[in-house]
């Protein structure tokens, strides 16, 4: 029975991320890029909004603390594991198509940030909702299928943050520490776990309740905080490497775009890839990782004080560029020059890899990964502990927050002591499964991206004030 479930759910997985995915999602992306004429060239002017202040207008937080909640969603194990995992079973072409996924991934994220921001919501004490179950439900004309799909998108996300957003990234944390400290192990129901993943379930699941309680200004300031920290830090890691390596630095780079668009099996001890394999697996983590389409960041982006939506939407932009065109391609070459140089490493998993990688460094790297894996995927916990929350609050109210609070810190607290082998699986499901109606909102909505694009950014008009009122809703 459990192998029968098991395989539907294999396959349903490699339906979603077979051609159907890839030309829905790379689509949207080449497309948003068209439309927005090419909106990634401002990603300089956004990284310069991204540390302005906009305090006198509508919103809960600043919008760098809005792109910094973002970016703790994002930038977790998705840039390490997850880059690791694509390279094990999709070769080392994989690092390019994430990267480009990335790239032209940039104008999706800043469509979908618009849109939200655009038909966002306040609550009766004064609270911002938005996201894509409010752009869905707000701009679709057709007010029956914008209710149905924004819906789907919200039980689809809730469903997500118990897997991407809680139970993925605490084992994670566990299986890094346990790999790291060995403190033997304990009989739980008749099964023998890690002392170490019982700690990491206590602890994480403790400190995350005192932050998620607090509500988004807790959330935001511990990201603010946490954020720049952990992201210099992993950096520095990984140039340090790629200094090592530089004397096949070039070999990598070549392999990486060769292997990208061969049809051939790799050799050298990676799992036999094919354009196919290696585009499925390169987008399927690199949206993992960016979560550009997927619609979780303009749940945040909603709640920012900005006074146009693209202004904000260019804030938000920027967050797949440092995820996948900085973080994410810096891990890639990290790995595949890694495996130039150590080709039994080529043997390992995804994390295995990683970790492999970072013991080239003498007596800190394993520190540096410990750190960055335990800040990183802690840091997405906090941010899909929000993004679940305003999708609870979009289904049932508030009424079923504080319910949906303790479910997430269950998971947690017992995530480490079970296989998470399906969970992965499941994740991706349903991220694929809320990126189609978050994709959706972004084609429909695409021409009203594109008016407000034309007047604010290249009419010149990003200092002016949207007055365009913010309806209330009884929540």
């Amino acid at each position: 029975m459990i192998d029968a479930i098991t395989n539907v759910i294999n396959s349903v997985d490699d339906f979603l991320w077979g051609w159907f995915m890839i030309i829905l999602l790379l689509g949207t992306h080449l497309f948003m890029t068209i439309r927005t004429k090419f909106i990634q060239r401002k990603t300089l002017k956004a990284i310069k909004l991204s540390v302005a202040k906009d305090p006198d207008s509508d919103g809960d937080i600043s919008p760098f603390q809005a792109l910094a909640t973002a970016l703790a969603s994002t930038i977790g194990t998705g840039n390490i594991i997850g880059v690791g995992t694509a390279v094990a079973l999709g070769g080392a072409g994989a690092v390019l198509w994430c990267w480009l996924t990335g790239v032209f991934g940039i104008a999706t994220k800043y469509a979908e940030s618009l849109i939200a921001v655009k038909y966002r919501v306040k609550t009766k004490d004064g609270r911002m909702l938005g996201g894509a179950m409010f752009a869905l439900e707000r701009g679709i004309s057709i007010k029956w299928l914008g209710k149905l799909l924004g819906v789907m998108f919200a039980v689809f996300a809730l469903l997500a943050s118990f897997g991407i957003g809680s139970g993925v990234q605490v084992n994670a944390i566990s299986d890094i520490m346990t790999k790291t400290f060995d403190l033997g192990t304990v009989t739980l129901f008749g099964n023998k776990v890690s002392v170490v993943s019982v700690i990491v379930g206590i602890l994480v699941s403790i400190v995350t309740a005192v932050v998620i309680f607090g509500g988004i200004k807790s959330i935001s300031k511990v990201c603010e905080f946490l954020v720049p920290i952990m992201a210099v830090f992993y950096v520095l890691g990984c140039t340090t490497i790629l200094v090592m390596n530089y004397d096949v630095l070039w070999s990598a780079i070549t392999m990486i775009v060769s292997e990208a668009f061969s049809l051939k099996a790799v050799a050298g001890g990676f799992l036999g890839t094919s354009i196919m394999l290696a585009a499925r697996y390169g987008i399927a983590r690199g949206l993992f990782s960016n979560e550009s389409g997927m619609g979780s960041a303009p749940i945040v982006a909603s709640a920012a004080q900005s006074r146009n939506a693209v202004r904000q939407a260019m804030i938000s932009s920027t967050g797949t560029f440092w995820d996948t065109v900085v973080v994410c391609l810096m891990t890639g070459l990290v790995l595949v020059s890694s495996i130039i140089k150590n080709p039994a490493m080529s043997f390992s998993d995804g994390g295995g890899l990683t970790y492999m990688a970072f013991q080239q460094i003498p007596y800190i790297g394993t520190p540096i990964l410990v750190v960055g894996i335990v800040a990183f995927a802690y840091s997405t916990i906090l941010g899909w502990s929000y993004y679940g929350e305003r999708c609870v609050e979009y289904l049932f109210g508030r009424k079923g927050m504080i319910p949906y609070k303790l479910i997430f810190i269950f998971v947690l607290l017992v995530a480490p002591v079970i296989a998470l082998d399906m969970v992965w699986t499941l994740s991706d499901i349903f991220n694929a499964l809320m990126a189609i109606p978050n994709l959706i909102a972004v084609l429909l909505l695409s021409g009203l991206v594109v008016k407000e694009t034309n007047y604010y950014l290249y009419g010149n008009r990003l200092d002016e004030y949207d007055k365009t009122p913010i309806p209330t809703v009884d929540k």
